[in-house]
């Protein structure tokens, strides 16, 4: 067992520091630690108990300690950051058909696919779901990806069959030109089975409205854009110091402490590869370059409906299973380097138990330690709270 057992004034034992290590954002700077010892520091305990469960230590250190037992379990480390929550994915509606606006929609108006977004002279621009933009009109004969968009949002909307169009996904068919059909009857207008131009908008998902640019009754031109907004997916988004990259990866789970101090659980989604020193990034930014980093709620209907909001992100960086765990103020900083315990055996004088400080537990201050003198059960010296 690697110990120092404190007998007496005269033990000539590695004298410990009387400063306990101190800890950045879960990181502890072991190598940093530099302790000045005039005279040799010894710890020496006459009757530490005295019948009840308080230690006395009488070495130089004034402060009241009393026990704690080492544990086995498991423990994980964690990094608190600043962070903003809002809506994923900014867009922007352009509109493709020349005349009068004659219905927008409010702010905050949520659009799903197969609805009209706004009217141009009472004609509905019917939101479809698709990475490619709307940029031409839509017939039968025709072929694409915009035609295979089409295809699939006819299916997810019931207006035709997977069946009907299997095979010709990029072909503008008989089925979907009955699709179409379909969707201009639920919507109220002429069925002529094809698209004209302007009369669909393709966008990625359904659209959280956000803000109208165009005015109603107001004259729009081909290309004039008309509505941004947002997804209706919920995001946080966190500027984090570039020096702690290496802590944080996809996969890694959150707990994300909202305005109302709730917490909901999280999970990071992209972590950036980019550092940038812009002054203005947002909640988390500062002076010091920083790396973009996304979280999505596992629940997102718990964040709320604050369209943007600051928020604090604990984040699961490691994870240790059948660690021996202590106290973080149970550590004690040697004068030669390196980290001790303060063991209180069932007998016989206390003896310092150096310990391998690992992983880090801000919110319990708990530390995951190894070491050969040190095993769960053991009693061990900490400070009074």
């Amino acid at each position: 067992m690697t110990s120092i057992a404190t007998h007496g004034p005269t033990d000539t034992a590695d004298p410990v520091s009387t400063r306990r290590p101190r800890r950045r954002r879960g990181a502890w700077i072991a190598a940093g630690v530099v302790v000045v010892v005039a005279v040799a520091v010894v710890l020496w305990v006459t009757d530490p108990f005295g019948g009840s469960s308080s230690a006395k230590d009488t070495g130089g250190n004034t402060t009241g300690t009393s026990l704690a037992t080492v544990t086995e379990r498991s423990l994980s480390s964690q990094t608190s950051v600043d962070a903003t929550l809002g809506y994923a994915g900014s867009r922007t509606v352009t509109n493709q058909a020349a005349g009068t606006l004659t219905r927008i929609p409010s702010a905050g108006t949520i659009v799903h696919q197969g609805h009209s977004l706004y009217e141009v002279d009472g004609s509905p621009v019917v939101l479809l779901y698709g990475a490619t933009p709307a940029y031409r009109a839509l017939s039968e004969g025709m072929t694409g990806t915009d035609v295979r968009q089409l295809n699939h949002d006819l299916v997810a909307l019931g207006d035709t069959t997977s069946s009907d169009v299997d095979g010709s996904w990029d072909t503008f068919s008989a089925a979907t030109a009955t699709g179409v059909e379909k969707l201009q009857k639920a919507l109220g207008v002429t069925r002529t089975g094809s698209l004209a131009q302007g009369q669909v908008v393709f966008l990625p998902s359904a659209l959280r409205v956000t803000t109208v640019s165009a005015t109603l009754g107001g004259l729009v031109q081909s290309g004039t854009p008309v509505i941004t907004g947002t997804s209706i997916h919920r995001k946080v988004t966190i500027a984090l110091d570039a020096d702690l990259s290496s802590q944080v990866k996809v996969g890694d789970k959150v707990v994300i402490t909202l305005p109302d101090t709730a917490t909901t659980a999280g999970v990071v989604s992209k972590v950036g590869k980019v550092a940038t020193t812009s002054s203005d990034q947002g909640a988390g930014s500062s002076s010091g370059p920083t790396i973009s980093v996304l979280v999505t709620p596992t629940h997102p209907a718990a964040t709320g409906t604050l369209d943007q909001a600051p928020v604090q992100v604990e984040i699961t960086t490691a994870t240790v299973h059948h660690a021996l765990v202590v106290p973080v103020t149970a550590l004690l900083a040697l004068s030669g380097g390196g980290y001790a315990v303060e063991v209180v055996p069932a007998s016989g004088p206390h003896q310092l138990v150096a310990v391998q400080p690992g992983i880090f537990d801000d919110a319990d201050e708990l530390v995951a330690v190894s070491g050969s003198g040190l095993s769960a059960g053991q009693r061990i010296v900490v400070p009074s709270s």
